[in-house]
């Protein structure tokens, strides 16, 4: 176990739940982990043990013994990785779906970081200790385009470029419907749930500036093949866009349609394709791409049997 212990405020957690605030604070765990924690006696307020609907006020003092991989737990494993680029500054990879990036609630080892450390072992204690070279991140169930960081200048030149929106990302994305327009944008604020504090959505009492830019690829008899643009860097914030418009990620379990969750679809369509930046050391631009995996493939295949409009 970890001791975290985090201060209160007017301006952060004052009037939340105490199971919803240390969900949106530790990311790695959803609220109903939080709730489990708390109901083991895990977690005190100002020293007392307090029910999950415990409303915090500023001033309070948080402490939660809860299990936070640290850089001593990551031992590196065997796991072989599609390297599209290395060089002495970054490694950019072509990520599997199924493989989180770091490790998580309930996810210690086969991640991302992992393999990293074990094929580039002086990754290690670069930048955050749980996610060691990791400037940016995939959902689990996404595949396509990463990169990451080999060396310290490397990794606050590319946090840099992603927080200063200089990373040019495309994804492609399957989409239930069809959308009232070829192309366009989605640009509502994306924060924490205001109710379901372990889901991010428009719906939100802290929103931040999202924007996504989309264009129709090709139209099926139920679905849209997307090209996808995400301007900001949401977490998220394709799959909670798509689903706000009327139209989620097929095979989106989280985000997609209460009425086809699934609806046969194996995994999460949402790949990213194309990355493309300026090398963090010498400056030349540089574009990386990955082909839809044989899995995705194979759904357009058979969705061209029934070919939609376009």
């Amino acid at each position: 176990m970890s001791k975290k212990i985090v201060h209160v405020s007017q301006d952060a957690g004052a009037g939340a739940r105490l199971d919803v605030f240390l969900s949106r604070r530790f990311r790695d765990f959803t609220r109903s982990q939080f709730q489990r924690f708390i109901d083991k006696n895990q977690v005190v307020v100002n020293g007392e043990h307090k029910k999950s609907s415990y409303i915090l006020r500023a001033g309070d003092t948080v402490e939660a013994d809860i299990e936070i991989p640290t850089a001593a737990d990551l031992v590196p494993e065997n796991i072989p990785l599609r390297i599209l680029f290395a060089d002495e500054d970054i490694v950019v990879i072509d990520k599997p779906a199924g493989m989180a990036v770091h490790p998580g609630a309930g996810m210690r080892t086969g991640t991302l970081v992992h393999a990293l450390l074990y094929h580039f072992p002086e990754m290690t204690g670069l930048g955050d200790e749980d996610r060691p070279g990791i400037v940016h991140r995939l959902d689990k169930d996404t595949s396509g385009v990463m990169v990451v960081a080999r060396n310290p200048e490397s990794y606050l030149e590319m946090k840099r470029k992603f927080k200063a929106r200089e990373v040019k990302k495309i994804y492609r994305a399957l989409a239930w419907g069809h959308l009232a327009r070829p192309e366009g944008s989605f640009d509502w604020p994306i924060g924490r749930h205001a109710v379901h504090g372990d889901r991010m959505s428009i719906r939100t009492n802290k929103p931040r500036t999202a924007s996504t830019e989309y264009r129709v690829l090709k139209e099926f008899a139920d679905h849209s093949l997307l090209e996808v643009r995400p301007i900001t860097g949401r977490t998220h914030q394709i799959r909670v866009h798509l689903s706000a418009a009327g139209h989620p990620v097929a095979g989106d379990r989280r985000y997609g349609s209460p009425r086809k969750p699934g609806s046969g679809f194996d995994r999460l369509f949402l790949h990213a394709y194309l990355l493309s930046f300026r090398h963090p050391r010498s400056g030349a631009m540089m574009q990386f791409t990955s082909p839809l995996p044989q899995a995705l493939g194979d759904i357009l295949k058979t969705l061209e049997t029934h070919p939609g409009p376009g």
